[in-house]
């Protein structure tokens, strides 16, 4: 419970006691008019209801509040609006409270799985896979902080029409080349080869729509594409020659995966493979005709009718009987709902998948399973950059490994440009370039609430002012020295008086655990990095107004230093939900 939290409950006990009044809410601000108090409360909701003029109902309020509680020391009040002061001591105490339950979490019985990446094995992850695992993976650790257990997860699609278009693409066009042999990494590799067939397919439709056939028809009579539906039928028939080259090649896919997934600093407890799974979806489609929840039409393919849930029909198999993406889905989450003991399953995806995911939790509901209940679709905006929407059939994505080198080189350059970091060594300059590049493209990607849009400039991500990453690393590595030069060794809290700026400070850290469980609640890393940014304001404005080394006061100081150490850590811990590392000197 925050400080805040604490003067409503009291404000709620008192109300109950004198007016014999329950569930009246009063709104509780910060007092950041001229007037005395630490907090404003507003009685003009008790108006109506007590039948008086808001000053009496203030005063009488302010009288019970002082009188009633160990909290408040004195009110003022101005044209209806009640201002308390809170006592000293009362901050005192909670400052200790906050040190000694810092490192505290409180165990949920509960375990939350969060699939985040899920990447096709067709093309190298982009900027729009970045803000995906970025996101899956601070919500996991958020979720950890709040006290659940969680399970970090991923699907990889690794089958289907769009793998089929970069193994034929290969076949064709490769001449047995090969990543090492190209000094390619692998992701970009096999996504050469996507781009090529998509090159090569467009050049036969524009054939085809020469001789006079519709551009419809042609997509579907371009020999590209029946070759690849063919090996796609192929491979699922288990085909030895086209199992052995999807097996290769995705080999070559998860090597320069894992490359990028230890650059960006995200990891996963689970993988599944679509492969495996898609078996699984088909069999549940068959168990749905048994039952008559699922029907077949006349040409053999199976669909769910949900227009009696407000949505649409529903393919899930085709008249072939190949899979949809919709049949591996209700597959993986039986298995995954099978092999764990979970209570809630997240899945991060973007937002143009909205439909999908209400199908699909309404299809395995449809089918009996009650935990169906128990999913999430954490949707997410797009990414844009300035010049507009990336394309990957175009080959117009911008690359992930690309956007990361980008931000080290940028972070090197700003530093260099400031002066910064140039006491540290060689080495240690090289490690803070890529902290601070790579927490300037993690702060700025989720200091923005997932459900919106976002456009992001990296060179507006790196700048050591403003609501950026830098700014709060400076800040942290600010304290670092401080604490350095003072020899810094924690000490019990002493009972000092306290000025405003510290104790707004130590409200700001009282939120901290706050912030986390609404976090949690809302899957909104956002509110974790923005509470960030607001903690950091209010330390430099407590560092500018409040001598430390040079204070004499030996308990004034050290509680200051007991403050930095505290907002030192906070800083480094809400950093780490969201994925950030912290450089010591700056």
């Amino acid at each position: 419970m925050n400080i805040k939290d604490i003067i409503e409950e009291k404000l709620s006990e008192v109300i109950l006691n004198v007016y014999q009044l329950k569930e009246i809410n009063l709104e509780v601000q910060e007092n950041k008019t001229e007037y005395e108090g630490d907090f404003t409360i507003v009685t003009f909701p008790l108006v109506k209801q007590l039948k008086k003029n808001p000053e009496s109902i203030g005063i009488e309020l302010g009288e019970s509040l002082t009188a009633q509680t160990d909290v408040f020391e004195s009110f003022n009040v101005v044209k209806g609006f009640l201002n308390v002061k809170v006592k000293n001591q009362f901050f005192v105490d909670q400052l200790r409270s906050v040190t000694d339950g810092f490192s505290k979490i409180e165990k949920k019985d509960a375990t939350v799985m969060v699939e985040y990446s899920s990447p096709n094995t067709n093309k190298p992850l982009h900027l729009g896979h970045i803000r995906n695992n970025l996101l899956g993976f601070s919500v996991a650790q958020i979720l950890k902080e709040a006290g659940y257990d969680v399970i970090k997860s991923q699907i990889i699609n690794d089958r289907g029409i769009h793998i089929c278009k970069s193994m034929l693409a290969w076949e064709k066009f490769g001449n047995g080349e090969t990543p090492e042999t190209t000094h390619t990494k692998g992701d970009k590799f096999v996504g050469n080869y996507y781009v090529e067939f998509d090159k090569n397919y467009k050049k036969e439709i524009a054939e085809l729509v020469e001789k006079g056939i519709g551009e419809d028809e042609a997509k579907k009579e371009a020999p590209l594409m029946k070759e690849a539906q063919k090996m796609l039928l192929d491979w699922e028939n288990g085909d030895e020659k086209v199992r052995s080259l999807w097996n290769e090649m995705n080999s070559w896919v998860y090597k320069g995966f894992n490359e990028t997934y230890k650059r960006l600093g995200v990891d996963f407890d689970q993988v599944q493979y679509e492969s495996n799974t898609y078996i699984l979806g088909k069999d549940l489609i068959q168990e749905g005709l048994e039952k008559g929840i699922l029907y077949q039409k006349e040409d053999g393919s199976v669909w769910c009718d949900l227009t009696d849930e407000g949505l649409d029909q529903k393919l899930l198999l085709r008249s072939d009987g190949t899979s949809v993406y919709m049949t591996q889905d209700l597959g993986t989450a039986v298995e995954r709902f099978k092999q764990n003991d979970i209570q809630k399953l997240i899945y991060t995806v973007g937002n143009e998948q909205d439909y999908h995911f209400q199908v699909l939790f309404k299809i395995l509901k449809k089918l009996g399973y009650a935990w169906a209940d128990q999913l999430f679709h954490l949707s997410y905006g797009m990414v844009e950059l300035p010049e507009g929407k990336m394309k990957s059939r175009e080959g117009t994505v911008v690359d992930a490994d690309d956007l990361m080198q980008e931000m080290y080189a940028t972070a090197k350059s700003k530093a260099q440009e400031l002066g910064k970091l140039e006491h540290l060594s060689d080495e240690d300059k090289e490690t803070s370039y890529e902290t601070v590049g790579l927490g300037a493209l993690k702060y700025f990607m989720l200091k923005v609430d997932p459900k919106k849009k976002m456009l992001f400039n990296p060179a507006d991500s790196i700048d050591f002012n403003g609501n950026t990453g830098p700014f709060i690393q400076y800040t942290y590595a600010r304290i670092q020295s401080l604490l350095t030069k003072a020899m810094y060794a924690q000490k019990e809290v002493a009972n000092v008086e306290l000025n405003q700026s510290e104790k707004e400070l130590i409200m700001q850290l009282a939120n901290y655990k706050t912030v986390v469980a609404r976090a949690a609640e809302t899957l909104s890393p956002a509110l974790v990095a923005n509470y960030l940014y607001d903690l950091v304001k209010s330390y430099n404005s407590f560092y500018q107004n409040n001598p430390i080394m040079i204070q004499e006061d030996e308990n004034v100081k050290q509680t200051r230093l007991n403050l930095s150490d505290l907002t030192a850590q906070t800083i480094k811990k809400s950093l780490g939900l969201l994925g950030i590392g912290t450089v010591n000197r700056m």
